[in-house]
């Protein structure tokens, strides 16, 4: 098989619905079956014997989120999360320290640093290190807050032309951070920090710390 791009197909995502039957006090997962390389071949009904409360759902999603994990876990899934890159080898570093973050409070064995342009190492050398640690499918996911150019454009074409070079590796380009709600609690608690540093009553962050920055201006 050749080189494969997941990124337009619905089945690398794996949605899934619960469907709810209080009568019979249970709670149906209906899970899309996933293919390698392809879209859905059918669908499982699989009936889980529980109450219908929100205590039930969450078991219920849980149970789905196993489930497709095994349909989707047949390869060996690396991720590769790609920066803009900076001239600048601090900001650089900080994708290094969040890979680590990542990492270790994630389930994926081989997770890869990678920068679009102006530093190593590069879409191309990360991909390449992902083959090598053999990951045989490539999660490449942007490390850009909006979908502009980078997105729609140039990530693709630099994803495609490195996994020109590894047959039987495919990959998927993810989504970037957008809105998500959960950036709403990392900007709160940034502006938290800040603020409390301004007022005197907290350390400097790891992002404005040596920098002097983050100070009150007249």
């Amino acid at each position: 098989m050749h080189c494969s791009s997941a990124s337009s197909s619905p089945a690398f995502f794996a949605s899934r619905k619960l469907s709810r039957d209080c009568s019979k006090g249970r709670i149906y997962l209906i899970s899309p079956k996933f293919v390698k390389f392809g879209g859905f071949v059918g669908k499982e009904r699989i009936g889980l014997p529980m109450n219908c409360s929100a205590s039930s759902s969450n078991q219920a999603i849980e149970a789905s989120n196993e489930i497709v994990q095994r349909q989707i876990g047949e390869d060996k899934d690396a991720v590769l999360i790609v920066d803009h890159g900076s001239r600048r080898e601090e900001s650089n570093l900080m994708l290094n320290d969040f890979v680590k973050m990542f990492e270790a409070r994630t389930s994926y064995q081989i997770v890869e640093p990678a920068h679009m342009e102006l530093a190593e190492p590069t879409i191309k050398d990360a991909f390449r290190n992902c083959v090598q640690r053999g990951a045989t499918r490539v999660i490449v996911s942007p490390f850009f807050l909006f979908p502009g150019r980078h997105w729609h454009k140039d990530i693709p074409a630099l994803v495609a032309e490195a996994c020109k070079e590894h047959t039987g590796v495919s990959y998927v380009i993810t989504a970037p951070l957008g809105l998500h709600e959960l950036l709403v609690d990392v900007m709160s608690d940034r502006i938290k920090q800040c603020v409390s540093h301004v007022a005197g009553v907290a350390d400097e962050c790891d992002v404005c710390a040596g920098t002097g920055r983050c100070r009150l201006y007249p």
